[in-house]
């Protein structure tokens, strides 16, 4: 989804939440700084037609894990999950607020980070950018930089299924998504509704 087609959304979500546009660009100047590098060539190579798991971070995640299949997309703390069952995910969404020092660690051992930006997590980007050693690509929900993208998406988990059908997946399986799950605070009740509705408009229902 290219910008002119994400912003419309994009201007919905802010006006939802109140959320700061200022802000949202301020961060990803910031994470703009910060990267050293930009592995968007590689992450590109490994999603382009191949299958992509999409692992979200709902409790049935772990329930649900004999369904991989090809290329793992993990939603933030959903790495630590799939870590904990002998599963090194290949690509990990996140705005930082599930990151440990185990992400660095699997980072260092080829996992890529793609790492967003928005107006809530600039102490997040100042601590942990600095830190990642291996591949890393940067994201934002608002307009793109050289070096930070905007693939769609709002949250960790349906910005990577925008992330892998705008790099030209093959095939994209969703896992460890419930966006019905009402055992969450008014703000993840939020975001669980723009997930869906994310989703559906590129086609995929949950």
């Amino acid at each position: 989804m290219n910008f002119n087609e994400w912003e419309p959304w994009y201007c919905e979500i802010l006006d939802y939440f109140g959320f700061s546009r200022a802000d949202d660009e301020k961060a990803a100047r910031q994470l703009a700084l910060l990267l050293s590098r930009d592995d968007l060539a590689a992450l590109a190579a490994l999603t382009c037609g191949s299958e992509v798991t999409v692992c979200g971070n709902a409790p049935c995640l772990k329930d649900e894990l004999s369904k991989i299949r090809g290329v793992v997309f993990a939603a933030d703390a959903a790495a630590e999950v799939l870590d904990a069952h002998g599963i090194c995910p290949d690509v990990v969404f996140t705005d930082l607020d599930g990151a440990t020092d185990r992400l660095l660690s699997m980072n260092e051992s080829g996992t890529i980070v793609v790492i967003h930006a928005h107006g809530d997590n600039m102490p997040l980007l100042n601590y942990w950018v600095p830190r990642f050693k291996g591949p890393v690509v940067g994201t934002t929900q608002s307009s793109p930089l050289p070096h930070v993208y905007n693939f769609g998406g709002f949250s960790d988990g349906d910005r990577a299924v925008f992330a892998a059908d705008e790099l030209g997946a093959g095939h994209i399986t969703l896992i460890g998504f419930d966006l019905d799950d009402k055992n969450v605070d008014p703000v993840k009740r939020g975001k669980l509704f723009w997930a869906r509705r994310l989703l559906a408009a590129i086609g995929y229902a949950c």
